[in-house]
């Protein structure tokens, strides 16, 4: 028995040990190259370059709308890159926002290496670049995070007064995450990342609009859900169709239409 005790002490970290390393790669998917450009889709840009606090340079695009007031301050999900992001660009410009979209540190031509306390600075990094290089008022950005981003778009808005905040397919916490995925795995192993979306917004004090799909097979809709009622009022729940991918295309053209309405009641 005490040998038995003894092995499995030292297996369980050792399981730790090997967990806490891997973490990292089963979070973070950077994709370096850059595809295309938005000229490629027929829209003006700017090249946005800035630092983060800990001087890492980033990089992202400032897509402009003519007269337009406002912007929309995009952090986009795990994996590849703000050229994969056509889509959503064209859906944003269409309603009328100018839109900042960057790449996380390691991600597309940003530099470093990808972290969650990293990924809080860039955002932090992406929001001074909107309010002292473009001359942005807080009260004219609104933020918007999809999967991993929405839950740095949540961090940020807890350390700034935005306009509003859009998640969408986002989790509630790394940990809740971890729960449903790795059933019994989460609860023998430390979990390194936090990625508190719901634990965020309790401290938000601007209007809020979740979206989620219960189709979403990747981010569980109740984790959608729970992002929604630790949110503050007023705050909006839409519900979408389609997978975690592509559900924001699958739910045309009520999700335009919906994004219209709730940013036009801003």
């Amino acid at each position: 028995m005490t040998s038995f005790l003894i092995y499995s002490i030292v297996g369980l970290l050792l399981l730790n040990v090997m967990m806490y390393f891997q973490q990292s790669h089963m979070i973070f998917f950077p994709t370096t190259g850059l595809e295309q450009t938005p000229e490629h889709w027929g829209f003006e840009y700017e090249e946005a370059n800035f630092n983060t606090e800990d001087n890492i340079q980033l990089h992202g695009w400032y897509i402009p709308q003519a007269k337009s007031e406002h912007v929309l301050l995009f952090f986009h999900g795990n994996a590849g890159n703000i050229s994969h992001r056509r889509e959503s660009i064209e859906i944003f410009h269409r309603l009328g926002l100018n839109v900042l979209i960057i790449d996380y540190r390691g991600y597309g031509q940003s530099k470093g290496k990808p972290s969650e306390k990293g990924l809080y600075r860039d955002a932090t990094a992406a929001w001074h670049y909107l309010t002292e290089q473009k001359g942005f008022e807080p009260d004219q950005i609104i933020i918007f995070g999809r999967s991993l981003g929405g839950a740095v778009a949540a961090k940020l808005a807890t350390d700034v007064q935005a306009r509003g905040l859009i998640v969408e397919s986002t989790i509630s916490s790394a940990r809740d995450f971890a729960k449903h995925v790795f059933k019994v795995l989460a609860r023998l192993v430390v979990i390194r990342y936090d990625f508190n979306t719901a634990e965020y917004l309790r401290h938000i004090n601007v209007p809020v609009l979740v979206l989620h799909s219960p189709d979403d097979e990747i981010m569980p809709f109740q984790l959608g859900k729970k992002v929604f009622e630790s949110a503050h009022q007023p705050k909006q729940f839409i519900r979408m169709r389609g997978g975690h991918n592509n559900g924001f295309y699958q739910s045309q053209p009520e999700y335009e239409q919906q994004l219209s309405d709730w940013i036009n009641a801003l």
